[in-house]
C-alpha cells in the first residue's frame, strides 16, 4: 500500500533524503526508525503531499496523496503538532473535518468512543492533557475509516495506559487487513507492536526487515532492549559530536 523508491528531498545545501527506498505493506505495522535529523518526517510529509520531493517517489495505493479519489477515506494522518483552534470542542473540531470529508456525524461520535474521548467531547481542546489532545489528533486520523493510518510519533504524551491502548488500536488495525506506518524514538514500544522495521539516518536506508529476523524470537522482555542494540550499531557511524 505504501511504497517509497529513490526519494530524494534537499532544503538549500542540506539532503533530508537522500534516495531512499522501502514499502509498507497490509496487515503489518512498519515503524521508521532513526536519530533526529534523520529524514523521518521529511518522508512522512512527501508521501502526504505535504512536501515536494527533488527525485522519487512515494505512493499511497499506487498513487500520488494529490491523486487520491477521496484522501480522507485512503489514509489517516498524525503528523503535525496541535492542528485544532483550543477555543473549539474536541467534537466540533471533528465535525469540521467531517465537514471537509464528507462524512457524517454518526462517524465522529464513533471515533471520539474509539479514542476514548466521549466523556470529554464537548470541552474546549485547548483544556485537553498532551495526552487527550494526541487523541484527539488519532481521531481525526481515523475519522474517514481510512485502508492506511500514518502516524509521526503517535505515543508522546500518552501515559503507559494509554500506550498499551494504543499498541491493542494500531493492531488491531493492521490486523483487519490495512496499513500502518509510524515513526518512534521509543523502542521499547516500537518492539511490542512493530512487525517490520525500517532504519534511516541522514536520510538514507541504513537497513530494514521483519522484526523477528533483527531482534529475533526469544524473550519479547528484551526484544526492546535488543532493538535499541541494532539501532544503535546501525547508526554508529553518524553519531555523537558531528550531530551537533
Amino acid at each position: 500500500m505504501i511504497e517509497v523508491h529513490g526519494l530524494t528531498k534537499r532544503y538549500g545545501p542540506v539532503v533530508a533524503v537522500h534516495d531512499l527506498e522501502f514499502s509498507a505493506r497490509p496487515e503489518r505495522v512498519t515503524a521508521l526508525l532513526g536519530p533526529n535529523g534523520a529524514g523521518k518526517t521529511t518522508t512522512l510529509r512527501i508521501l502526504l503531499g505535504l512536501a515536494r520531493p527533488d527525485a522519487g517517489t512515494a505512493t499511497i495505493a499506487g498513487h500520488r496523496y494529490a491523486e487520491l479519489h477521496a484522501p480522507l477515506r485512503t489514509v489517516g494522518a498524525l503528523v503535525e503538532g496541535d492542528t485544532f483552534h483550543p477555543a473549539r470542542s474536541g467534537r466540533a473540531h471533528l465535525q469540521v473535518l467531517a465537514t471537509i470529508g464528507g462524512l457524517s456525524d454518526d462517524r465522529v461520535d464513533e471515533v471520539l468512543r474509539v479514542v476514548g474521548l466521549g466523556a470529554a467531547a464537548d470541552r474546549r481542546a485547548g483544556t485537553y492533557s498532551q495526552g487527550m489532545r494526541r487523541r484527539l489528533g488519532l481521531a481525526g486520523a481515523l475519522l474517514g475509516d481510512p485502508r492506511v493510518l500514518i502516524a509521526d510519533e503517535p505515543q508522546g504524551g500518552l501515559d503507559p495506559q494509554g500506550m498499551r491502548w494504543l499498541r491493542r488500536l494500531l493492531r488491531s488495525f493492521a490486523d483487519g487487513g490495512r496499513t500502518v506506518l509510524l515513526s518512534s524514538h521509543l523502542l521499547g514500544e516500537v518492539a511490542q507492536i512493530a512487525d517490520d522495521v525500517v532504519f534511516i539516518d541522514r536520510g538514507r536506508l541504513v537497513g530494514c526487515g521483519a522484526l523477528t529476523d533483527i531482534v529475533g524470537t526469544g524473550d519479547p522482555a528484551h526484544a526492546g532492549r535488543r532493538l535499541e542494540e541494532e539501532f544503535l550499531r546501525r547508526t554508529a557511524g553518524l553519531a555523537g559530536e558531528d550531530r551537533l
